[in-house]
């Protein structure tokens, strides 16, 4: 893959690029069964720093709990694994990508006995929804296939055989010419995309859905809820209908891949003025300025390499 770097970390221990291999006959690899998390390392004036990396990985142990796989390396020990790779890298800004999963014993559903395997790579992803996405906004489609509810499976595990679902919404956006897809509930509201949480701005406040929307509980998603606030945004927090995003003066996506995205359209309707919005570039102004560690109230989100 384009921008892989020396090492990653696996299992405990560093190991050269292709050396992080798995059996074929893999729990994981038949039946989903790995979690994983989406985490960046931005470059600092204190050098290279990683967003919530302590939240992230309490959020990879939430997830295996939730399905029960038992965990060998603690919360600490994942962060000092991500701190101990990044040195060996030497790299100043990246995408981080922990993954847990059942490796090889059985092939039946139950994973029995299946070793937990856990590995981290570090590498340079750019820019997720492509080049100037961040200015000029997206174009997004409403997908035909619907978010699983989450009495299916449970929407809050950053699970990756979850995402079968998200790949659906993604394939069917690009073969339409969208950047990106928009998943409905089961309910026929707004869940969430592909790969982000949605905001929209209607009157200056600010709109976003809850768990019972059927979403992945973004971390970027509570960063922005908390910043909004902190900057004196009207944050509710409720059920989203498609004719509010119709209808909304500004529209945006976040994921710690996304950041934070405008939407400058979907299914061919512009969103507002079809351009990024006033309180779309304040917001991204105040996230990368916490991001890149030029907002010492924010500072404590941050995991400095070089401390």
């Amino acid at each position: 893959m384009s921008g892989e770097t020396k090492y990653l970390w696996m299992d405990g221990e560093l190991k050269l690029w292709n050396e992080g291999t798995i059996h074929v006959m893999s729990h994981a690899l038949h039946y989903g069964s790995a979690f994983f998390e989406g985490i960046k390392c931005y470059h600092t004036d204190r050098g290279p720093a990683v967003f919530r990396l302590k939240d992230h990985m309490k959020r990879l142990h939430e997830s295996t709990s939730i399905y029960k796989m038992p965990m060998p390396f603690t919360v600490d020990e994942l962060q000092q694994a991500v701190i101990s790779l990044i040195k060996a890298n030497e790299l100043q800004s990246c995408y981080i990508r922990p993954i847990a999963f059942y490796g090889y014993d059985t092939l039946g559903v139950h994973p029995k006995k299946c070793p937990t395997q856990v590995a981290i790579a570090t590498f340079d992803w750019g820019a997720y929804l492509g080049e100037g996405a961040l200015e000029n906004g997206v174009r997004i489609t409403i997908s035909p296939w619907r978010k699983f509810h989450s009495s299916s499976l449970p929407t809050v595990a950053k699970a990756a055989g979850q995402y079968l679902n998200s790949i659906l919404a993604a394939q069917d956006a690009q073969s339409k010419g969208f950047d990106e897809g928009l998943l409905l509930n089961q309910d026929g509201n707004i869940a969430e995309g592909a790969g982000q949480n949605l905001f929209i701005v209607k009157n200056d406040e600010i709109y976003t859905n809850a768990e019972d929307s059927c979403i992945l509980m973004g971390i970027t998603r509570e960063t922005i809820i908390k910043l909004l606030s902190d900057l004196g945004f009207a944050v509710h927090i409720g059920k989203l209908s498609i004719g509010q995003l119709f209808n909304a003066d500004e529209a945006f996506f976040t994921g710690t891949a996304s950041e934070v995205t405008p939407i400058r359209e979907v299914d061919e309707r512009k969103i507002g003025n079809g351009m990024r919005g006033s309180v779309t570039k304040s917001i991204q102004k105040t996230y990368f300025e916490v991001i890149k560690g030029e907002n010492a109230k924010y500072d404590s989100w941050l995991t400095y390499i070089n401390k």
